[in-house]
C-alpha cells in the first residue's frame, strides 16, 4: 500500500536538498554573495521547519502507523547507544539458539545498573533479514526471560524497548512453541519483584509486543502504535483486503493518545518536530529523562508492592460495568 506520508516526505527531502546545495554555494562565495545566499538559505530552513511541524501536528491514526515504520526511525540499539553506558549484550536462550530479532543485555542508566531487552529492526536489507524484521522466534522470548530472571536475581530494574510487527508466525516458530514462550513470559513478568519499564518506540504488534511488556509502567512515543493486530491484518480479516488498513487503524484505536485515554498505557513521550527520525538525540534525551523519573518512583516501592500493583494494573484493563436498567 502507498505510504500516505510519501508525498510529504518527498517535499521535505526536496527542500533539504536545496538547503544543502545553498550551503555548498555559500561556502564558495565571497562575503557579499554569501549574504544573499544565506538569506535564501534561512528562508528555506524556515519553510522546511514550518512544513514539517504543520504536517506532523495533524497526523491521522494511519499516518502515525506509517511514521512508526519510518526506515530512518531510531531502533532499540540506537537508543541503547545514546541513553545507556557500559552496554554488554548477552546471547542465547540456553535451549536452542540466539535470536538476533531480540537483543538483551546489561547496562547503566546514569550510573544505575539495569537489564535491557528489546526487539531490533535492521537498517538495510541485509540487516533486516538478519534481524528477521524484528519478529522474534521462541528462542528470542526465552532469551529475554533468561536475562529478566538474571535481573531479578541481582535486583536490577528491567527496561524493555518494544518495536515489532509481531512474533514470527512461521512453521519453525510454531514447532518450537512460540505461543508457550510468550505465555511463560507473561506469567513470569507478572510476578517479578523488580521494577519493569516498557516503552513502545515504534510498532507494538500483538503478543509479540506484549511478550516483553508486562510492566509496572508502559510508555509510548507519540508516533508509535500498540495493538493486538496490525491494521493490515485486521483489514484482511474484516474486509478481505489490506487496502482497508487506514479504516482498520481508526477502528482499532491503536495510537498513543487513544490508548492513554483508556488506560492501556501510562504516558506519552512527545517526539521532536517531524518525528523521532528527525532528531535522534533530542528523542533519546526525552526518553532518558522519563525512564529515570519512572525508575526513581518505582524503586521506592517494595517487591511485594510492585507485584501487587502490576497485577491490579493489568486486571483493570478492559473492565467494564453494565448499568442496571431502571424499572
Amino acid at each position: 500500500m502507498l505510504n500516505p506520508l510519501s508525498d510529504f516526505e518527498r517535499n521535505v527531502r526536496d527542500l533539504q536538498a536545496h538547503i544543502d546545495e545553498l550551503r555548498n554555494i555559500a561556502a564558495k562565495k565571497g562575503d557579499g554573495d554569501a549574504q544573499v545566499v544565506n538569506a535564501a538559505l534561512e528562508n528555506l530552513v524556515s519553510q522546511t521547519t514550518h512544513l514539517r511541524s504543520r504536517r506532523y501536528a495533524n497526523l491521522t491514526t494511519w499516518e502515525r502507523v506509517q511514521v512508526a515504520r519510518h526506515p530512518e526511525r531510531p531502533h532499540t540499539l540506537d537508543y541503547v547507544d545514546m541513553i545507556f553506558s557500559d552496554w554488554v549484550e548477552l546471547h542465547g536462550d540456553r535451549r536452542f539458539a540466539d535470536d538476533p530479532a531480540m537483543v538483551c543485555g546489561l547496562a547503566r542508566l546514569n550510573g544505575r545498573s539495569v537489564a535491557i531487552i528489546g526487539q531490533q529492526k535492521g537498517r538495510d536489507t541485509k540487516k533486516r533479514i538478519h534481524r528477521n524484521y524484528a519478529m522474534p522466534h521462541p528462542e528470542g522470548y526465552r532469551k529475554a526471560l533468561r536475562v529478566m530472571e538474571l535481573a531479578q536475581r541481582f535486583h536490577l530494574p528491567i527496561v524493555a524497548f518494544v518495536d515489532t510487527p509481531g512474533a514470527y508466525p512461521g512453521i519453525a516458530s510454531e514447532e518450537r512453541g512460540i505461543a508457550e514462550a510468550i505465555a511463560v513470559n507473561l506469567r513470569e513478568m507478572a510476578v517479578m519483584d523488580v521494577p519493569i519499564l516498557a516503552i513502545v518506540i515504534g510498532e507494538g504488534g500483538s503478543g509479540g509486543a506484549l511478550g516483553i511488556a508486562v510492566a509496572d509502567r508502559v510508555l509510548m512515543l507519540e508516533n508509535s502504535w500498540y495493538c493486538v493486530i496490525s491494521p493490515e491484518g485486521c483489514a484482511s480479516i474484516l474486509w478481505r483486503t489490506p487496502e482497508m488498513a487506514p479504516a482498520a487503524a481508526e477502528a482499532l484505536q491503536l495510537a498513543a493518545p487513544q490508548l492513554e485515554k483508556i488506560g492501556v498505557i501510562d504516558e506519552i513521550i512527545p517526539e521532536p518536530a517531524g518525528g523521532a527520525h528527525a532528531n535522534w538525540k533530542e528523542m533519546a534525551a526525552a526518553i532518558r529523562d522519563r525512564l529515570q523519573a519512572h525508575l526513581d518512583e518505582l524503586l521506592e516501592l517494595s517487591g511485594a508492592e510492585l507485584v501487587q500493583r502490576r497485577i491490579e494494573r493489568f486486571s483493570s484493563v478492559g473492565v467494564w460495568h453494565e448499568k442496571e436498567k431502571s424499572s
